[in-house]
């Protein structure tokens, strides 16, 4: 098994999509700070959702790696509309058919699967109907999506009897109807597995309380190569430790390198150098926008928001220059702290930028056109009385970066001479 990728940073932001039913369905998307390596769907685990510890977990996981992820809740479950006592198995299919077009349609083809328990058997069944898929990966999932009948133990008797009837899972009470038993007894798993013609990658765990390791077995011996197994030992079903989720997104990341299409990758900044003190900015490739930031021996990335046509894949302009007043003043409360034996236990800045109209600023010099309001809020930590906190807020205006924003400022600009072919000397 190849090892992942370095892990980067991740972010996360929330969509919604129409379902099968036409319903509203809740999602979010993780995304790496970069363009990604592929686009994966994951499927939650039965009655759970997408911000379940292993749905978000994993998925947070997979994008620190560089694959984005769209999680969403099935159709009356988590933040999505709809009566779950109307769903069945298949209704669960369709719905993730609908979330892999809102991916497509919206950020990029689904080139992986991911399921957890029954949601593994959902993606299972759903891979035919995705054919930008390559690869699948089930976490712990029933061969058979029949097996949640084990769930509902004695009342599974007056679902069939009555129509329907209330059942407590995981501590929360759900309507399950006979339609929904019916639904089960329909599929046709074992069919799906041989005629699946994508790369399949079984997780599961021996010690499986909820859905036993017969199940994988029976998954893995019914596919088509490519098909790979991996043994989550001492994890529970529910990878209710992070370290096991880690592990997982681990595993799923570095096996779908060798199935997810090839992504363009933007330069590496090594043939670039900084000296100690200077900075050094240059086009990264990625996107419009993206840029590769040296700091002398550090390295960082800088970005725009997708609103004005980047790929956030980095802080902004501002956003840096928010950060290196946010550090100066931390660092010079905490010297003055530290020098005065003041009991400071910890510096929290927090800052925001925006353009005004000068008219709307009463004590600023400028009377027309636009100037810039930078808006700083300090929390200080510790025993620190009035006066003390009051000296730390004077001296947080002596710090440099401030002082360098409010006096004069010389930018001096000087072209390159451009080598042939583009090169600078």
């Amino acid at each position: 098994m190849a090892r992942a990728a370095t892990q980067t940073a991740s972010h996360t932001e929330s969509t919604e999509f129409t379902g099968a039913g036409g319903d509203r369905l809740a999602a979010r998307i993780d995304r790496p700070l970069g363009p990604p390596r592929g686009y994966a769907l994951f499927a939650h685990c039965f009655t759970c959702s997408k911000d379940f510890v292993a749905s978000a977990r994993v998925s947070r996981g997979l994008a620190e790696r560089g694959i984005a992820v769209l999680r969403f809740d099935f159709t009356g479950l988590g933040g999505s509309a709809g009566d779950f006592a109307n769903t069945h198995f298949s209704s669960n299919v369709d719905d993730l058919v609908r979330a892999a077009d809102h991916l497509r349609e919206r950020f990029g083809p689904p080139s992986l699967l991911v399921g957890h328990s029954l949601g593994g058997a959902a993606v299972l069944a759903a891979a035919e109907r995705i054919p930008d898929a390559t690869a699948v990966a089930v976490i712990g999932a029933p061969a058979d999506p029949a097996h949640v009948r084990g769930l509902l133990g004695d009342r599974t008797a007056e679902i069939e009897s009555r129509g329907e009837a209330e059942v407590d899972l995981a501590g929360r009470r759900f309507r399950i109807r006979r339609s929904f038993l019916e639904d089960l007894e329909g599929q046709e798993p074992e069919s799906r597995l041989r005629n699946l013609k994508k790369a399949l990658l079984v997780l599961h765990s021996p010690i499986d309380a909820v859905v036993g390791i017969e199940n994988a077995s029976r998954i893995f011996l019914a596919a088509r190569h490519p098909k790979s197994f991996v043994s989550l030992d001492r994890a529970d079903h529910l990878l209710t430790r992070p370290a096991d989720a880690a592990w997982v997104a681990e595993l799923i990341s570095g096996w779908a390198s060798r199935f997810l299409p090839d992504a363009k990758a933007p330069p590496r900044p090594e043939e670039l150098a900084a000296d100690q003190g200077e900075v050094v900015v240059r086009e990264s490739g990625a996107g419009r926008f993206g840029q590769h930031v040296l700091a002398g021996p550090h390295r960082m990335t800088a970005d725009e928001p997708p609103s004005v046509g980047g790929e956030d894949g980095g802080p902004t302009p501002y956003g840096l220059l928010l950060a290196s007043l946010g550090a100066c003043t931390s660092m010079t409360l905490r010297m003055y702290a530290d020098r005065k034996k003041l009991p400071l236990e910890r510096v929290t800045v927090r800052l925001r930028h925006e353009k005004i109209h000068a008219k709307d600023c009463e004590e600023c010099e400028t009377r027309v056109g636009k100037i810039d309001r930078i808006e700083r809020s300090i929390r200080l930590e510790g025993d620190l009385d009035a006066a003390q906190r009051q000296r730390l807020a004077e001296i947080a205006d002596r710090c440099p970066v401030h002082r360098t924003l409010h006096g004069e400022v010389r930018i001096e600009t000087e072209l390159e001479r451009a080598e042939p072919g583009g090169g600078a000397s």
